[in-house]
C-alpha cells in the first residue's frame, strides 16, 4: 500500500532533505555534514579541482571522499613534479594524506617480529662475537690451552707445540664468525634502510602538510580582510544614507 504523506510527515520530509545536499562533481545527494564547499578549500587544490570541472562556483558542494581524492591527486603530481618521478613511497604519503592517516611506524618492533630463528641465532652469536666477555673467556681458554700443553708431561700432551690443532680449531672458528658476523650486518643495512625509509616518508609529510597550511592561512587571511572590506563598504554606505537623511529633515 503506497504512504500518503499527511500534513504532519511534510514538514519532518522537508527538514530530512535540508540536511541533504548534491555533490557538485558526482551529482549525488549526500548529507550536509559529508560536503565542503570549494571557496572553504585552499587556493591550489580548488585550482586542480577547477582543471577537470571549470564550470563549479565558489559555492559549489563537494563531498569529502572526492576531495581526498584530488588531494591525493594533487599531492601525486606536485612530488611527480618536483621529482620527477613518483615512487611507491612518495604513493604512500599521498595515500596517507588524502586518507588524514599516520604514517610513523616503529620500524624496531616491525624488524624484530620478522626474524626468523636463524637470524636471531646469527644476531646473537654476532653480539656475543663482538664483546669483551667474548675476547676475555677466550683468552683464558687459549691461556689455559697453552700451559696445560706445556706443563703436563710430554706423554700426556694432545696438542704439543707448534699447536696444530689450536690452530686448526682458530681457523675454522674464524671462517664460521666471519658468515655469521656478516649475515648479521646485512640485516643491520636492511634495518637502517626501513628506517630511513620511514624518516623520508614523515619528513615528506611533514613538509607537504606544512605546505599545505600555510596555503590554507593565506587563504583564510585573504577572504578574512575581504569580508572585513566588504563590512566597512557597508557601513560606509550605512552612514551616508543616515547623514543624507539628516539633512533632508
Amino acid at each position: 500500500m503506497a504512504h500518503i504523506e499527511t500534513g504532519a510527515d511534510a514538514p519532518a520530509a522537508t527538514e530530512r532533505k535540508a540536511h541533504k545536499a548534491v555533490c557538485a562533481i558526482t551529482g549525488r545527494e549526500r548529507p550536509r555534514r559529508d560536503l565542503v564547499s570549494l571557496e572553504t578549500l585552499r587556493p591550489s587544490l580548488a585550482d586542480r579541482i577547477r582543471v577537470d570541472h571549470p564550470e563549479l562556483g565558489p559555492e559549489a558542494l563537494i563531498s569529502r571522499a572526492e576531495v581526498a581524492r584530488y588531494r591525493a591527486l594533487y599531492v601525486e603530481e606536485l612530488l611527480q613534479a618536483e621529482h620527477g618521478e613518483f615512487t611507491q613511497l612518495d604513493r604512500q604519503v599521498a595515500e596517507s594524506i588524502a586518507r588524514h592517516d599516520t604514517i610513523a611506524e616503529n620500524v624496531e618492533a616491525e624488524f624484530e617480529d620478522r626474524r626468523s630463528l636463524g637470524e636471531r641465532m646469527s644476531d646473537h652469536l654476532a653480539s656475543f662475537g663482538g664483546s669483551w666477555t667474548f675476547i676475555i673467556i677466550f683468552g683464558v681458554w687459549l691461556a689455559m690451552w697453552v700451559v696445560f700443553n706445556q706443563t703436563v708431561p710430554s706423554g700426556e700432551r694432545f696438542d704439543p707445540y707448534p699447536y696444530i690443532l689450536l690452530n686448526l680449531i682458530l681457523s675454522c672458528l674464524a671462517a664460521i664468525q666471519a658468515p655469521i658476523i656478516m649475515m648479521s650486518q646485512k640485516r643491520l643495512e636492511a634495518k637502517d634502510r626501513l628506517r630511513s625509509e620511514s624518516d623520508y616518508r614523515v619528513n615528506l609529510k611533514a613538509e607537504l602538510e606544512i605546505r599545505h597550511l600555510h596555503e590554507k592561512m593565506d587563504h583564510l587571511i585573504t577572504r578574512q580582510w575581504q569580508r572585513l572590506a566588504e563590512i566597512q563598504q557597508m557601513q560606509l554606505e550605512i552612514m551616508n544614507e543616515t547623514s543624507r537623511a539628516g539633512r533632508r529633515s
